[in-house]
């Protein structure tokens, strides 16, 4: 089995109140759950309101098919244009992999 993840650190554009942050990174979030098939959370800077760092994790039977999927996640945050992708970093590993 393959598991991969990927972490986007993210800049919201003129965000003032966790209330505006929700309201951009929840429709994100939701477009990257149906793009992907993935599990997708907001894994930090919870208390910041122009940052947002999002995970998108995903297992499966072919690192071929876990690549495409976190791909088309980096893709679809890059190209939001209310945000700027600053970083992600993504991980692929075997199952058995020590």
């Amino acid at each position: 089995m393959w598991i991969g993840w990927i972490e986007f650190d993210v800049l919201l554009g003129d965000v003032h109140s966790l209330k505006q942050k929700r309201s951009i990174v929840r429709p994100i979030l939701a477009e990257l759950r149906r793009a992907t098939e993935a599990s997708v959370a907001e894994v930090g800077a919870h208390d910041l309101h122009r940052r947002v760092e999002l995970g998108v994790a995903v297992a499966g039977s072919a690192s071929d098919r876990i690549t495409d999927v976190l791909d088309r996640a980096e893709r679809l945050v890059a190209a939001h244009p209310e945000v700027t992708l600053l970083s992600a970093r993504r991980r692929l590993r075997r199952s058995d992999d020590d």
